[in-house]
Parts: C-alpha cells; structure tokens; sequence
C-alpha cells in the first residue's frame, strides 16, 4: 500500500507559505458580452415556430379525441381513460401556450433593444 503524503507534514514548522491560487479570475472572463437585437430575434421566431407546431399537434390530438371517443364498459378504465384524455389534451396546449408566450417575450425584448438608449439601461444597475 502507498501512503500518501501530506504537504503540510513534508515542510519544516518555520517555512509556512500559504498555498498558490488555483485560478485567479480575470475581469475579462467574468463579464460576458451582451445579447443583441438579433439574438433576442432568432428566439422569438423560433419560440414562435414551435408554438406554431406545438398548436399543430394540440389540435390533431383533439380531433382524434373527438373522432375516438374513449368508451369502456367498466367504471374506473372509463375514469382513467377520460383522466389520460384530459392530461393529453391540458399538456400540449400548455406547451402551445408556453411557447407563444415566450416568443410573444422575446419579441417584446427585441423591440425594446432597439431603441436608443437600451445599452446604456442594461448597464446601470
């Protein structure tokens, strides 16, 4: 078995020096630069788009509920059917709606980066 060593027991009592940093963080690594008007664009059409998709397949998942109706003869395979039915349908319309309203704020984002001025707001604290 290796033993391993301990760098405090390896000095003598009277050499104590304190330990060198690992990393010293540079002002330059810690600020990061500013999104733009562009990248704030891009997001919201993206978001946009996939509210648009997200509304595609919210509205073929009714109409397939609609067409298929959920029937059973017992009770509580009814009751679970009708419970995935309504988990089904409430989820892809709060992603329909998740997706709008986050592109619906990123776009409100953009238009604000775009008037004069924004730069300047985003600095003060």
């Amino acid at each position: 078995m290796s033993q391993a060593t301990d760098p405090a027991v390896d000095q003598p009592a009277g050499d104590a020096t304190p330990p060198a940093p690992l990393a010293e963080a540079s002002p330059a690594a810690e600020a990061r630069p500013r999104k733009g008007p562009l990248s704030f664009l891009s997001g919201s059409l993206t978001s946009f788009g996939l509210g648009w998709l997200a509304l595609q397949l919210s509205i073929r998942v009714v109409g397939y509920y609609a067409d298929h109706p959920p029937h059973y003869d017992a009770r509580f395979a009814q009751s679970i059917a009708t419970f995935v039915k309504t988990l089904v349908v409430g989820m892809s319309f709060l992603a329909t709606f998740t997706f709008a309203f986050v592109g619906l704020g990123l776009f409100a984002t953009f238009v604000r980066s775009l008037m004069p001025g924004w730069r300047q707001a985003e600095e003060t604290p």
